[in-house]
């Protein structure tokens, strides 16, 4: 016998989840004033951001997207990734098809803090996950002033 958990609230917190996520993606994300990951295209590739001691560092999700495909671009303190899944076209001729994948282009722009040095970020890619590394600025000493 196996045991099952029982969660009665599981299925409208997913609900929730699943509706936040709507707004937060779609026509109404720029509408609630957070600019600083905005989605504009039909599908967008999810994202991780870590803040590590030296830099930051951006994990997305962009399995079967070729590296020649994606476009990184930063202006202004703006990070923008922009990129295109392409629609195999395959012929089938028995049976039914079903197509589940989001084909076509998507965009991201991220508005990085002061700290990020632009003149150093980079880019990688590896088994469909986007890694970019935005290193942080170096610090600048504080100079000790002797008083005289």
């Amino acid at each position: 016998m196996n045991v099952i958990r029982y969660e009665p609230l599981g299925t409208l917190r997913r609900f929730h989840d699943e509706i936040s996520r709507l707004f937060d993606e779609g026509a109404y994300g720029a509408a609630n004033g957070d600019q600083s990951s905005a989605a504009t295209s039909h599908w967008a590739p999810a994202v991780d951001i870590k803040e590590e001691a030296d830099c930051y560092v951006l994990r997305a999700d962009v399995p079967g997207v070729d590296s020649k495909d994606i476009e990184i671009t930063m202006e202004n303190g703006v990070l923008t990734i922009k990129g295109e899944r392409k629609h195999e076209e395959k012929e089938e001729r028995e049976g039914y098809k079903r197509v589940e994948r989001v084909y076509g282009t998507f965009y991201r722009r991220f508005t990085l803090p002061d700290t990020a040095d632009a003149e150093k970020v980079s880019a990688s890619s590896n088994n469909g996950v986007l890694e970019v590394t935005i290193p942080k600025q170096e610090k600048v000493q504080p100079r000790r002033i002797k008083v005289s």
